[in-house]
């Protein structure tokens, strides 16, 4: 039986984050793409939830174009045909005053009760909406009171990054997906500090889960660069280097022993911060490694760390 969120999130939370359909696309393209992603996902008992990204591309001047439209209903039949938990992601910063209240009071009608607030994606470019901040302040209430969930997203290797996730924390955020990381050590620095303050302040820490995902090619990698993620030399030598038939299983592999040193990082340090994976697909080409991904990661979810 399928945890609620609340649930998942206090134990090792398993997210799968699949490319939504594009705002072009056909209804019968559409409805396909759907029915692929949930058979594909049906057999994995261990995931607690889909995690449904907006996708936002901005011009120089940080007008939004929406790829992806309103993930919505594509989000709500997800919910019904695999019967989980689904966590949808919306960028604020383009929402004018007034906007977001009624954005969210809309979703939450919808069934839609679990969000993951996201900003803008340059601090140089005077955004019409709220910072992130702000609109945790406005959304956490609504959610609070449908029984949702508050999410935001956590850059590791960004200075600073864990006082902006304790000020994110106090406006009503109880967990974080991170960008995508293809190393440990700034993920466990980030955790590690994110714990020690939340200690110092009294609070208790939202969790956090680690975003994973394949990487098959030099394509692939310049995308995850473009998307802010940071690629470390080794971990592209180990990615990219060898056979492209065992490109998947070696993104796979890759993503368990980043997962492992976090968690083996995580209780050398003495952290209490609730941690999770978050599976994304990044690409429509790499469904089915994203879903291998994702199942490698169910098998060993509940393993002791170094285990």
């Amino acid at each position: 039986m399928a945890r609620d969120l609340t649930a998942a999130l206090a134990r090792r939370p398993l997210f799968f984050e699949p490319v939504p359909p594009s705002a072009r696309t056909s209804v019968p393209r559409s409805a396909a793409h759907r029915r692929e992603v949930v058979d594909r996902l049906q057999g994995i008992a261990r995931l607690d939830a889909v995690d449904v990204p907006e996708l936002v591309d901005e011009n120089h001047d940080g007008r939004p174009y929406y790829r992806s439209g309103d993930v919505r209903p594509f989000a709500r039949q997800l919910a019904d045909e695999l019967s989980r938990e689904v966590v949808i992601n919306k960028v604020v910063a383009h929402l004018p005053s007034g906007e977001l209240e009624r954005w969210v009071a809309e979703s939450v009608a919808r069934g839609l009760k679990h969000l993951v607030l996201v900003g803008g994606s340059s601090r140089y470019i005077p955004y019409p909406g709220p910072s992130v901040t702000e609109a945790n302040r406005v959304a956490h209430p609504l959610l609070e009171a449908a029984g949702g969930r508050l999410g935001n997203i956590a850059i590791p290797q960004r200075t600073g990054e864990a006082h902006r996730m304790l000020q994110k924390t106090r406006s009503g955020a109880s967990f974080f997906t991170t960008q995508i990381v293809f190393d440990s050590e700034t993920t466990r620095k980030m955790v590690r500090e994110y714990d020690r303050l939340c200690r110092q302040s009294g609070l208790t820490p939202a969790s956090i889960l680690v975003s994973v995902a394949p990487v098959a090619d030099e394509g692939d990698a310049e995308f995850v660069r473009w998307l802010g993620a940071d690629i470390p030399e080794a971990a592209e030598h180990v990615l990219l280097t060898g056979d492209d038939g065992d490109a998947g299983p070696r993104s796979i592999a890759h993503a368990l022993e980043v997962w492992n040193q976090v968690l083996v990082g995580a209780a050398s340090d003495g952290v209490e911060v609730p941690l999770g994976v978050n599976v994304e697909q990044i690409s429509q080409r790499h469904l089915a490694t994203a879903v291998e991904m994702a199942r490698a990661f169910a098998a060993v979810m509940d393993r002791t760390p170094g285990a």
